[in-house]
C-alpha cells in the first residue's frame, strides 16, 4: 500500500433520501473494476453500510443479504466481475491488524469498500475513491463529497446520483 500526496479530483453532491444513496452506489458500482479500493468515510449512522449495501446489490445485478460486518470486520462476496470486499474496520485495533483480514489481496485483487478507513493508519492505495458522507439539514438528506486520486481522479466527474 502507497500513501499518495497527489490532489484529488473533488465532486460535492446533496442526495435527498435513501433512494439516491442507493442510486450513487449503483453509479459507482458501474465504474469499478478489480483492484479499485472505495473508503468510506462519516459519522455513525451517515450511511456507510446502506452505500455498501447499495453497492453490492447493484454490483450483484440482485438485491442480497448484506450483513454489517462490524463484529467480523470483513465479508466477502463473489460477484461476477470480480469480488467484493466489504471492511468495517472500526473495531480495528493496530492499522497493522488489517494485514491479517486479507486486505493487501483484496486491494490487489478485490474491488474494496472500506469503512472506517483512518483505522488503516493513513496508508492507503494511491488510486483510489473516498466517499465522505455528512448529514443534511433534512432526516435522511446526505452531503457527499467523492475524493478520486488516481484512476479515480478521471472517472469521479462521471459519478451520478440522478
Amino acid at each position: 500500500m502507497a500513501t499518495s500526496g497527489h490532489e484529488p479530483r473533488i465532486q460535492k453532491l446533496r442526495l435527498a433520501d435513501i433512494a439516491a444513496t442507493d442510486r450513487l452506489a449503483a453509479a459507482v458500482a458501474a465504474l469499478v473494476r478489480p483492484g479499485d479500493v472505495i473508503l468510506l468515510k462519516g459519522d455513525l449512522g451517515t450511511g456507510k453500510t446502506h452505500f455498501a449495501r447499495g453497492f453490492i446489490a447493484a454490483r450483484a445485478g440482485r438485491a442480497l443479504d448484506v450483513p454489517s460486518p462490524t463484529f467480523t470486520l470483513v465479508q466477502t462476496y463473489e460477484l461476477p466481475g470480480g469480488a467484493v470486499w466489504h471492511f468495517d474496520l472500526y473495531r480495528l485495533e493496530r492499522p497493522q491488524d488489517a494485514a491479517e483480514l486479507g486486505i493487501d489481496e483484496a486491494f490487489a485483487d478485490g474491488i474494496s469498500l472500506v469503512e472506517w478507513p483512518d483505522r488503516l493508519g493513513g496508508t492507503v492505495p494511491a488510486d483510489r475513491l473516498e466517499i465522505a458522507l455528512t448529514y443534511g439539514d433534512a432526516p435522511e438528506e446526505r452531503r457527499v463529497t467523492l475524493s478520486g486520486f488516481g484512476r479515480w481522479a478521471d472517472l469521479v466527474s462521471r459519478v451520478s446520483h440522478a
